[in-house]
């Protein structure tokens, strides 16, 4: 068997190395020509099709007629752009492609893909190895070279910039810093003509006095710049370095970067220590990635503008909090690089939504965003601007590689109003903002004083839910599952409940929520199927009429997502004693919606464990029938709602009536749940429901637990 080592492409191993290449040899190119463009191609007839079709355009053009060709030229010559055939013998182009990127990065080294198949999984392939873009054979000539000369002009573009960047870096390390020489013997210090202006002092007001720097010092740096001064004094550090904030003439913090070098007697003591003052105040407060201010001086503008409401009572302002409402979905469904796109493009949207004169843009951090506007008349100038920003906001962004995506925002508003600190400003608009969020997003709301109570009584149910896990404060309710014809008990659904000592009876669908949000419905969860299993296993030892009757226990989306969720299941089973045939799993659609093929599989590996699974509150996930038959289930419950709405209209008993139909040719059981009248019973008898779950069916408490809603 021969075996093949492929070389590291040159550059990066040595910038310094001498390197040869055949073309050197070749006479030149002509001075007109647009790019360097490696052709790889097996094929001869195809890469001379190409090659000629590039130089007739003017480029430089380098062939390789195998993927180990391609990887040693890159390796000695550079190029603009690779065109990269996937199909190839010994070694195919994702192969050549996964080495090249472990050196160069597609801003180093562009590479277009060339296929002459329609299967787009090789598509997705290339873009997930790292390629730039694709084309197709038979190759189109218009679009080929559309393509090829936007990723030429794109890297070029790139390489201009970041020279630019480093000659700008370069000139402002030479003149932007202000410069000091502290005579250590005399007390007396130098500063020069920048290091005054950058504070705002006047060149002639300048004293030779060290109190004229440390006094400027911001009282929580003060310690840090004494302990750096004492520490290179005392030879325990190479240089004097360090950040601290100096106040300017006009009152405001900037941040210096403060370097120094101490100059020693022969006999080692100090006599000078002279050094530079950088204003770095840019980085510490923009954000690096939008360009935008950031958390930082945004909380300064912010004290400004609220200690200017104080002063002035006809002075308003209006504090926009956004949020991204899908951020999160772009970021794991695509790449963080696309979702700092994302971001950049946002901030470009909210700098075109907003008049720069009166309002100031920030980026607080992740996918969240604020706005002060000045000068706010009224709530319906904040709402307009707050619905210029959505509207903005809402049209599809080209984040490259020809994707687009969508981008919604919620916005909370807060107004300025007497009394009100800049923690409130921040606190309201963010309540605000929740409450739009939690009304689908994509919307903005302005802060009421109900929605405070709304976020403390949040607060304070996750503060005793957090206790309730502590103690297992919860109680678990038992609501039968019996025939609609005759009432015959079959079965139980577990519903937790929890009596809080100081909030008293809190709703299932106020906690249950919550509880999920902050994870604590796993440990909750794990406890009501524990309970539930205890207990059935005590009523059968009981009583015989509970021999046959099945118990019902909810998982949630958490849980399901928890690893080990099988292995989990089958101990509790296995420490109670329950027979796994006595035991069904309830899952939500939404449940399984999120990730369907992943849903699937982990319902029939429950399934094949022994246990039974069930769909609860089926028809509200809006994308049933689309996957229903896929799912290992053994029945359906129909939701609430649907049952709720049967005696209004003939349509609403037909919507049930062809769920109950699916399920039969499905061979699924029907559970209808929350059935409160005869009427709703008769009509769903007449349809062929043979389940129902309802207090309507039964009153009795079984092994005195409590049974109901």
């Amino acid at each position: 068997m021969v075996t093949h080592s492929y070389p590291k492409p040159a550059r990066l191993i040595s910038l310094n190395q001498q390197r040869f290449s055949a073309d050197a040899l070749l006479p030149s190119q002509p001075s007109s020509a647009v790019g360097r463009i490696l052709v790889v191609d097996d094929e001869q007839l195809n890469h001379a099709i190409l090659s000629r079709l590039l130089r007739q355009r003017g480029f430089r053009v380098v062939e390789a007629e195998s993927g180990a060709r391609a990887i040693a030229v890159v390796a000695e010559q550079d190029f603009d752009l690779v065109l990269l055939d996937i199909v190839m013998p010994e070694m195919d182009g994702f192969a050549v492609l996964n080495i090249l990127r472990k050196e160069l990065t597609q801003s180093d080294l562009p590479v277009i893909m060339v296929t002459a198949s329609a299967e787009s999984e090789q598509v997705v392939r290339a873009f997930e190895s790292g390629a730039n873009d694709y084309i197709r054979k038979p190759v189109d000539v218009a679009v080929t070279m559309a393509r090829i000369n936007t990723h030429v002009k794109l890297k070029a573009s790139q390489a201009a910039l970041r020279q630019s960047e480093e000659r700008y870096a370069l000139a402002a390390r030479g003149t932007n810093d202000g410069l000091w020489d502290w005579d250590l013997t005399t007390d007396q210090v130098y500063y020069s003509p920048r290091w005054a202006s950058m504070l705002g002092i006047d060149t002639n007001a300048v004293s030779n006095s060290p109190d004229q720097w440390l006094d400027r010092v911001h009282p929580e740096d003060r310690n840090q710049v004494d302990s750096e001064l004492q520490k290179h004094l005392a030879d325990e550090s190479p240089q004097f370095e360090t950040e601290l904030r100096m106040r300017h003439t006009d009152g405001s913090y900037r941040w210096m970067l403060c370097r120094g070098l101490a100059v020693k007697s022969p006999t080692g003591t100090p006599q000078r220590l002279a050094g530079s003052l950088t204003d770095i105040t840019e980085g510490k407060v923009a954000d690096a990635l939008t360009g935008l201010p950031n958390r930082v001086l945004f909380r300064e503008r912010l004290h400004r503008c609220t200690e200017r409401r104080r002063r002035d009572p006809d002075y308003s302002f209006a504090l926009l909090y956004l949020d991204l409402d899908n951020f999160k979905l772009i970021n794991d469904s695509l790449g963080h690089d696309y979702g700092d796109r994302m971001l950049v493009s946002v901030a470009r949207r909210l700098e075109g939504s907003v008049r720069v004169a009166d309002s100031f843009i920030s980026r607080l951090g992740g996918d969240e965003f604020a706005v002060l506007i000045e000068n706010v008349a009224t709530e319906e100038c904040a709402t307009a601007v707050a619905q210029r920003i959505l509207d903005s906001v809402s049209a599809a962004i080209s984040v490259g590689g020809g994707r687009e995506v969508f981008a919604a925002v919620s916005v909370g508003i807060s107004i300025s109003g007497n009394g009100k600190i800049t923690t409130n400003m921040l606190q309201e608009a963010d309540t605000a903002m929740y409450q739009a969020k939690g009304q689908g997003g994509s919307c903005f709301r302005v802060f009421d004083p109900v929605m405070k109570e709304d976020v403390t009584r949040r607060l304070d149910i996750e503060y005793e839910l957090r206790r309730a896990v502590e103690r297992n404060d919860f109680h678990v309710h038992y609501q039968p599952i019996v025939t609609v014809e005759g009432g015959r008990l079959v079965g139980f659904e577990a519903l937790v409940r929890w009596n809080s000592p100081s909030l008293g009876m809190v709703s299932p669908g106020e906690f249950v929520p919550i509880a999920e949000d902050m994870g604590l419905i796993v440990p909750i969860g794990g406890w009501v199927l524990e309970e539930a299993c205890r207990q059935m296993m005590e009523w059968k030892a009981a009583e015989s009429r509970f021999q046959d009757v099945t118990i019902n226990v909810n998982l949630s989306c958490r849980q399901l997502a928890q690893p080990g969720i099988v292995a989990d299941i089958s101990a509790v089973l296995a420490r109670t004693g329950l027979d796994r045939a006595m035991l069904q799993l309830e899952v939500t659609e939404i449940a399984i919606i999120r990730n369907p093929e992943a849903g699937a599989a982990l319902l029939a590996e429950l399934r094949h464990c022994g246990v039974k699974m069930a769909i609860d509150d089926f028809g509200t996930g809006y994308s049933s029938l689309a996957y229903l038959h896929r799912l290992p289930l053994d029945a359906l419950k129909i939701d609430r709602s649907f049952v709720d709405k049967m005696t209004l209209s003939e349509d609403n008993r037909a919507i049930v009536g062809t769920i109950i139909t699916l399920a039969d040719r499905l061979n699924l059981a029907v559970v209808a749940e929350g059935i409160e009248t005869p009427e709703q019973r008769k009509l769903l008898q007449e349809r062929g429901c043979e389940f129902a779950q309802a207090i309507l069916f039964f009153s009795a408490d079984p092994g005195r637990k409590r049974v109901d809603d």
